[in-house]
């Protein structure tokens, strides 16, 4: 019996969930703002002390790695990367989009024959992969600009659902028949546990010292209008 510690931050949401091997046992997640910072570690020890165990009792920890989000993505895996190295455990990472559309297999929403999860990636830029119902992925992972007549060919002869903080942005934009758009279902840790856990006992592990997040693209700051005479 192993007891994994998943955490999500690819997006505004900030979810940390336990599991027992790959049995969800305990979920504590934020949405809507980016309280990552914040909410990591009180999260994580609020699971440990409902559960009845103590960090040394974890045998790995899970992590979402992107796309998503580059300072969401950074707080998370520093965090993971702590307890890794504290606890002497494995760090096991599971792609973000993969995640969102196994979410939504496991669900109780209903089936269709292609899952596009979408992270937003900022105006009408997107993070997204085209799965098939057995997650087979049909487009790669991209930062795509969404245009009318995006994905067409893929969609002609498909039913579809577009889930995450993206798909909402893009409705207009990919209207037809037999597509549905699910803006409120965002990336969670729940949905890591399967994935990571049969990553754990294959031990497809990170090298801790030298694993980095997944950002697809570099990072932009943008500059502060504060004080601006614009």
């Amino acid at each position: 019996m192993s007891y994994l510690l998943a955490i999500e931050t690819a997006t505004k949401v900030c979810s940390v969930a336990l599991f027992k091997d790959d049995q969800l046992i305990q979920l504590k997640e934020e949405k809507g703002a980016y309280s990552h910072a914040e909410n990591l570690a009180e999260f994580t020890s609020q699971l440990l002390a409902d559960s009845n165990l103590s960090a040394k009792d974890l045998s790995g920890i899970i992590i979402s790695k992107g796309p998503g989000s580059y300072t969401g993505l950074r707080i998370g895996i520093s965090f993971a990367k702590g307890l890794c190295y504290s606890l002497d455990i494995p760090l096991i990472s599971i792609d973000t989009l993969h995640a969102l559309a196994l979410g939504w297999k496991q669900s109780e929403n209903p089936e269709t024959d292609l899952i596009c999860p979408m992270i937003d990636a900022r105006r009408m830029e997107v993070y997204s992969a085209i799965y098939d119902f057995e997650l087979r992925r049909l487009k790669s992972i991209s930062a795509d600009v969404i245009e009318v007549g995006s994905y067409e060919e893929l969609l002609e002869d498909n039913s579809i659902v577009f889930v995450g903080d993206g798909a909402e942005k893009c409705q207009n934009l990919l209207k037809g028949q037999n597509r549905a758009f699910r803006g409120d279902f965002l990336p969670s840790a729940g949905y890591l546990g399967k994935e990571g856990y049969k990553k754990f006992l294959s031990s497809e592990i990170e090298d801790v010292a030298y694993f980095e997040p997944y950002y697809l693209k570099e990072f932009v700051a943008l500059k502060s209008k504060k004080g601006s005479l614009d």
